[in-house]
């Protein structure tokens, strides 16, 4: 009787240890994803990619208001870092809610996630544009 009352148990163990792991899950191909689950591991991974040159660029143009800010003869000169990171968080609340908005083309499907991921990308690449122009506009 105990035999059958662990054999479910050692079951789900084998499972598991023989269950494959993400690291272990082939990378779908990027530029011919071809399933669903392939496109919207592939959006995840453009958005990832923006955000990274997103970040990079705001530091760039963060340092640039900064060191402005610095330099400023007077005080109602200065502020431009105060006022980049009051937008950029507004800005990161406009992005994710268009986003979601943009994913109820497709609500409760399986391609709400990718259409989700492509837009916030999108804006991401867009806004990356918008700092740098700032950046390139005070020098």
């Amino acid at each position: 009787m105990l035999k059958l009352a662990l054999l479910p148990l050692l079951c789900g163990c084998v499972l598991l240890v023989d269950a494959p792991t993400s690291a272990q899950q082939p990378q779908p191909d990027c530029k011919e994803p071809q399933t669903q689950t392939d496109m919207t591991i592939c959006a995840g991974q453009d958005l990832a990619d923006a955000d990274k040159a997103l970040n990079a660029q705001y530091q760039l143009t963060r340092k640039a208001l900064k060191e402005r800010d610095a330099g400023a003869s007077t005080p109602n000169l200065k502020g431009g870092e105060e006022a980049l990171l009051k937008a950029q968080r507004a800005w990161l609340g406009y992005r994710d809610a268009q986003c979601v908005s943009v994913g109820f083309q497709a609500r409760g499907g399986s391609m709400e996630p990718m259409l989700i991921s492509t837009c916030e990308a999108d804006l991401t690449r867009k806004r990356t544009a918008e700092l740098k122009a700032l950046v390139d506009s005070l020098l």
